[in-house]
This record gives structure tokens, sequence and C-alpha cells, in this order.
């Protein structure tokens, strides 16, 4: 009796360790310091220099991390009301930042709402230009994200956004710090989640929230449209970034700390490695360059509405 209470005793320690372990995990990941993310960062010139007003400076956001306590972060925030189509734009200093938030959706109407107000919130407290882009699913075949991101992307930089950030409408990130502009290489910004218990899964790991050079999304041909379903086109579109020479980065963890709102997962797509190694043979050929037009735009008060069906 002894010996079989040791051996469950000893069974439930081993594994607490393995699946706790920090060698579990990547940890133990390598990240650019929160004093030197400054100048790892990608910059525009003011788009209107014949005004009188100063470049906005970054510095001071990025080192006094502001931290959003998380049990207020679903609580209805006040902000500046944006431009039609959620675009805003600082009125105290010219932004140096350009972004666009491009949102893959579909069926989740309360999440939508929290995001929405969230990150005006959040993105206000930043001296960015951004605007949040929302690309909705109208039809009935399984969940594409990538393929909404590459629409979405396809019309910010109709609209002359340098900068992509691409971010799933679960995702709230809680520092301020945390500038929503692009490094000079495609960064993982989503590495500090609280369902992951601020741990990385895996070095490779590259969804949830990207920045990415609206250049570089166009030298890699965007993302994957194959994948219906969950999973795959992240790890996918990790190796398009990483096989082009453009290693992505990570910042200071202190930085990127992110929630995630509690919704019901979905199921995986089966054939996503299967895809996954037929999509290395067709990444040409298969992205921004084969989207088919069949989409709508409308300018919402607080987000561009793209619905592609």
């Amino acid at each position: 009796m002894f010996k079989k209470y040791l051996l469950i005793v000893t069974t439930i320690i081993f594994s607490y360790f393995y699946t706790y372990s920090p060698n579990r995990h990547a940890r133990r990941y390598t990240y650019i310091a929160k004093e030197d993310i400054l100048n790892h960062m990608k910059f525009r010139h003011p788009e209107n220099v014949s005004t009188a007003l100063k470049s906005c400076t970054y510095q001071d956001i990025i080192l006094e991390n502001e931290f959003i306590e998380i049990v207020t972060i679903t609580q209805n925030k006040s902000f500046q009301k944006p431009l039609s189509g959620g675009e805003f734009k600082p009125k105290h200093c010219l932004a140096l930042i350009k972004t666009a938030l491009i949102v893959p959706y579909r069926n989740r109407t309360s999440q939508l709402a929290i995001f929405i107000n969230y990150m005006h919130f959040f993105l206000q407290k930043q001296n960015i230009h951004y605007r949040i882009f929302v690309a909705n699913q109208n039809d009935t075949l399984p969940f594409n994200r990538a393929k909404m991101l590459n629409y979405g992307a396809s019309l910010a930089m109709k609209l002359n956004y340098d900068c992509l950030v691409l971010h799933d409408v679960d995702l709230l990130p809680i520092n301020v710090g945390n500038i929503y502009g692009c490094a000079k290489l495609p960064r993982h910004m989503s590495c500090n989640l609280d369902t992951f218990r601020y741990n990385l899964p895996y070095l490779s790991i590259f969804g949830g929230a990207i920045s990415i050079s609206t250049k570089q999304f166009k030298m890699v041909n965007g993302m994957s449209n194959s994948f219906y379903g969950w999973g795959g086109e992240d790890d996918d579109f990790y190796r398009r970034v990483n096989t082009s020479g453009l290693k992505p980065c990570r910042f200071d963890p202190e930085v990127n700390r992110y929630i995630m709102l509690s919704h019901k997962k979905q199921d995986a797509n089966k054939n996503r490695f299967l895809l996954m190694k037929l999509a290395v043979r067709e990444s040409e050929n298969d992205g921004l360059n084969s989207l088919l037009h069949h989409w709508s735009i409308k300018l919402e008060d607080l987000y561009t509405y793209i619905t592609v069906s």
C-alpha cells in the first residue's frame, strides 16, 4: 500500500515539474531589452511638415511602461472620438508611426465590442497614427484567419499604411510601453500571454499579435489563403518570414504582457500539417496575389469594416 501511495505521489510531482519546468517552455528566448527598443523601431517622416508641431516622442512611453489593471480591461473606457473608419491622429504632436491594426473576425460580437473600446483607449496613449480594420468572413466555410488578414492588409496598403499589426480579437495588451508600431524586423508581440502562464510555448510560435512592415508583408506574399479552420497558418507564416531572411524579433517580456478573453475553442483543422507541406511549394502563388475581390467596405464610427464573401 505504501509503495502504491509513493508511486502516485512521485508521478504527480514528476508531472508537475515536467509541465512547469523552465526547460519545458521557451522561457529563455532572445529579446530586445526595454532600454534598446527605440533603436530597433521603424519611424516615418512626419506627413505634414508645414505645421509648427514637434514630432511625437516614444522613449518615455516605453520606459514608463504604464500598466493597465487587468480587472478594469473589460470596463467601458473613455477616449477621443476617432475619424470615420476608426482613424486617429494625435493633435499635440506629429506621429512618426502610422499603423493599420487588422483584426480577422467572425461571430464574436461581444468580444469585438470590448476589443474596439479598449484598443482606442490603449492606442491613444501611444502618440501614434492608427486605424482599426475589421475583416469579417461572411460565408459558411470554416474560418480562414489568414485570408481575412490578407484582405485587411491589402486595403491598409492602398491607404498608405506602412506598418501592419495583425491581431486576434480576443487578445488585449496590458502594457502601454508595448508600442503598436513596426520594428526593423517582423515582431512577435503577444509572446507573454496569460493563458500560457506568461511563458513562451515554443520558439517559433508566431500568432496572436504580429507587427510587420507593409514592405516585408509584400515580400513574403502575405499569408497563405489555404488554411480553413484552426491552426497551421501562423506556423506557415513564420516559415515564410524566416526563410526570407527576416528573422522575427521579440521585445522585453516586461512590455509585452497580454490577456486572452475567454471564448469557445475552434475545432482544429485536421489537414493543417498536410497543408503546411503544400504551402511551402505554393507560397509564391498563394497569398496577397491570389485574393479574389469579393469584398465590400463600410466606414463605421470606430473601425473600417471589410466584408469578405
